[in-house]
């Protein structure tokens, strides 16, 4: 019998199947249209078709059959693929970056509501794949973003993603930082208008039982958030001070069960006007607050 997309198709779902993959049928998928370069339209009208015997087509079946068996050992899809869609916006990603996730897209869609002005600065800290600090550049229109993170090269593909996404003017207005935190700054540098940040706040303990695409994959350091979970969001409480002006809006992405601690720490800090946003799904996603500034 002729191999066809379909049978392919169904091989990889049974492999994936086998080896307890979540949505099996969807991941091989995605990996086949990718492997062929093609879209669901023509896979679908060429499915059945016997593939021709030609050395391109038997490369693509190579290629699929590779996937497959990293997407069995629990490779991110993600990381196969090498993209991660954002926001609407289609982000590079590789084992040096976490994966974009829509519960991050409450804290972007909440800048972009409160947020009008144009002219606003934002400080981006733990950028990661950029995804964050680029969006706001594109949706927003933002003028000034600068985004930090302590590994160089989390902040290579948030540089590619910053020039793919923005084009060349986008150089001009998002601007990246390596080092720890805000000591990655310059403290004489303008202080700004809006802190954003989606830092590392699973527990220590807690990462051995996470997924292994997750536990296994994705860097650690853009996970471990120490012994509680909260040791990024005191820093950023007590650092970020002198770099914010006066009526400064933060807004920080948080775990489900953190709302309650991240707004003391907030407020023990300093901040006023303390919130915690939910979710679509209606968990506790973002603690919102506002830096009075030293005067008040």
């Amino acid at each position: 019998m002729n191999q066809t997309m379909q049978s392919l198709l169904e091989k990889g779902i049974k492999a994936l199947e086998e080896r307890g993959i979540p949505e099996p049928a969807l991941d091989a998928r995605y990996l086949l249209l990718e492997a062929f370069e093609m879209d669901t339209a023509h896979f679908l009208l060429e499915r059945s078709r016997p593939l021709p015997q030609e050395e391109k087509t038997r490369e693509r079946v190579r290629r699929y059959q590779e996937m497959i068996k990293q997407r069995e050992m629990r490779v991110p899809l993600q990381q196969i693929l090498g993209n991660q869609e954002f926001m609407g916006l289609n982000f590079q990603v590789n084992h040096h970056v976490l994966i974009p996730r829509q519960d991050t897209e409450t804290l972007v869609e909440l800048v972009l509501n409160e947020q009008k002005d144009k002219h606003a600065s934002i400080l981006d800290m733990c950028t990661g794949s950029g995804c964050i600090a680029v969006s706001l550049a594109a949706l927003g229109g933002y003028e000034r973003v600068a985004a930090v993170d302590l590994s160089g090269e989390a902040l290579k593909v948030a540089e590619e993603n910053r020039n793919r996404i923005l084009g060349e003017e986008g150089k001009g207005r998002v601007s990246f930082f390596q080092g720890d935190l805000f000591q990655a700054l310059d403290r004489n540098m303008s202080p700004f208008h809006i802190l954003v940040s989606n830092p590392p706040y699973i527990p220590t303990s807690v990462i051995g039982g996470l997924e292994p695409e997750v536990r296994d994959f994705e860097p650690r350091m853009a996970l471990d958030g120490s012994q509680d979970g909260l040791m990024f969001y005191r820093r950023i409480a007590r650092e970020s001070q002198p770099y914010l002006c006066p009526q400064a809006a933060v807004y920080l992405e948080i775990g489900w069960d953190q709302g309650r601690a991240v707004k003391e720490i907030l407020e023990e800090n300093g901040f006023c006007q303390v919130r915690v946003i939910k979710d679509a799904p209606g968990k506790d996603r973002v603690a919102a607050a506002v830096w009075p500034g030293e005067s008040e």
